[in-house]
């Protein structure tokens, strides 16, 4: 896939204040200074397509971005939304800040018809972490499709990287029979963009055949 224009279009306090679902759509989430505005920035080819802040826990909305692309497969256009989550880790807030937060994002991932995807962001510099897990189980217990992308790739030896990704995933069978699909990434050295914008196509072009 080709995108060939990303643009920001609204931040909305809730699911329902949410633009029309009419295209598919992707979220993108993880804990706070994952790299998440990094990696939307580098699929995009935008460098100042999402705000990126030393301070974590930015994202208090739900950011949508209209995304135009084309397909590498079968040159057709689609446009499709990509999101932007507030982070599960939900840095230095207050916890009534917190609730509202969660309740703001599980409102979204299972109202959001046109939701065909999330990635859920793993900093790929550390050893498993139980906040992951546990928003991992609860897409799973909510029964939402979701992938794993494993960021900052760059900033680790790759001894340390595949330790850490065989650490996470030796977790995860610890309670999931199946394992979920993966990408290693880089926003620095643009590595596994190929890869994500390739599974975002075959997702496109399933829901086109819907």
């Amino acid at each position: 896939m080709q995108i060939t224009k990303a643009s920001y279009l609204i931040s909305s306090p809730s699911v329902d204040k949410c633009p029309k679902p009419d295209r598919p759509e992707y979220a993108f989430i993880g804990r706070s200074n994952v790299g998440k505005s990094s990696l939307i920035n580098m699929l995009c080819n935008n460098s100042k397509l999402a705000k990126i802040s030393n301070t974590p826990g930015k994202t208090q909305l739900i950011n949508h971005y209209t995304i135009e692309s084309t397909s590498t497969k079968s040159n057709k256009k689609i446009n499709w939304y990509l999101v932007d989550l507030p982070g599960y880790g939900y840095a230095k807030r207050s916890q009534q800040q917190r609730k509202q937060w969660s309740k703001m994002i599980e409102d979204y991932l299972h109202k959001r018809k046109t939701l065909i995807n999330i990635f859920v962001l793993i900093d790929a510099r550390h050893e498993p972490q139980q906040i992951d897990f546990d928003f991992i189980n609860d897409l799973g217990e909510w029964q939402l499709p979701f992938t794993i992308v494993f960021t900052k790739a760059d900033k680790e030896k790759p001894g340390a990287l595949e330790r850490n990704i065989k650490l996470f995933f030796d977790k995860m069978r610890e309670s999931w029979q199946f394992l979920p699909q993966y990408f290693i990434t880089s926003a620095i050295k643009k590595q596994g963009k190929e890869e994500v914008l390739d599974f975002i196509d075959d997702c496109n072009k399933a829901f086109v055949q819907q």
